[in-house]
């Protein structure tokens, strides 16, 4: 498998991170809003999509800002 050059790291971590964190978030918050009903899947389907809009860019502009705040806690190697 060939693999993307390290300079789409940032990138593909904000779509990866941004894929795992929406959909529990979404489904979370989807659940608590409406409970089981019959067309949960649309609705959370519906509530990703949004956010995955939203927060992909987020995470890709916010993660650096969030690494240089964290840095200043954790001792880093």
């Amino acid at each position: 498998m060939n693999k993307l050059p390290r300079n789409r790291f940032h990138l593909v971590f904000s779509l990866v991170m941004g894929a795992m964190m929406i959909s529990l978030m979404t489904l979370v918050i989807t659940f608590v809003n409406v409970g089981l009903v019959a067309d949960f899947v649309a609705r959370w389907l519906r509530a990703f999509a949004v956010a995955y809009v939203v927060g992909v860019p987020v995470i890709y502009f916010l993660a650096p800002l969030a690494r240089r705040i964290t840095a200043k806690f954790v001792d880093m190697p």
